[in-house]
């Protein structure tokens, strides 16, 4: 089974192109465990919220393995736990580390900051110098893993039918291999 990771700055498409891709090709996708549990709390987050978004991340993605025949879409991995935690804490917890070193994908799609900014709650970098840090920050983290990436950019329904050709050209490759 591929899993496929959807990856990059707020407000890029993310979940609807995971979303799209689920729909396409009728495989399960991975929500992103940390909207749900930010919207429970009464509070702003801490450094110790960001251990059980992990782990809450990692359980939905396990659960949803299961489900899966040919494929994951996962709108998110522990990459980002790790990279928000440093920007804001300056520190990861062990666990999250351990779990990013142990687990395994096929691709990663980064997507471009080419979209319009679109306000939510949870976002909390709308500056345009920010969202190309981050930018960049994502895409050291993903050349630093032996996993394939490619930039999706443009509309949703482009970044969608890129990523569908890019994931038919994975999934040929695998085949012959």
């Amino acid at each position: 089974m591929l899993r496929i990771v959807i990856i990059g700055p707020e407000s890029t498409g993310k979940s609807t192109l995971a979303k799209g891709l689920s729909d396409h090709f009728g495989e399960p996708w991975v929500r992103e465990y940390a909207r749900e549990y930010l919207e429970q709390l009464d509070r702003e987050y801490r450094y110790e919220d960001l251990l059980p978004i992990a782990q809450g991340q990692i359980q939905l993605e396990e659960l949803a393995a299961k489900n899966a025949e040919k494929m994951l879409f996962c709108d998110t991995d522990l990459h980002v736990i790790d990279v928000w935690s440093r920007h804001k804490y300056c520190k990861t917890h062990a666990w999250t580390l351990d779990e990013i070193s142990r687990r395994n994908y096929d691709l990663y799609l980064l997507t471009n900051i080419d979209m319009p900014w679109e306000p939510d709650p949870q976002r909390e970098h709308p500056e345009p110098e920010m969202r190309k840090y981050f930018f960049n920050v994502y895409l050291e983290k993903i050349q630093t893993t032996s996993v394939p990436y490619q930039l999706v950019s443009g509309t949703i329904e482009e970044r969608l039918h890129a990523s569908i050709e890019i994931i038919e050209a994975l999934m040929r490759k695998k085949r012959m291999d």
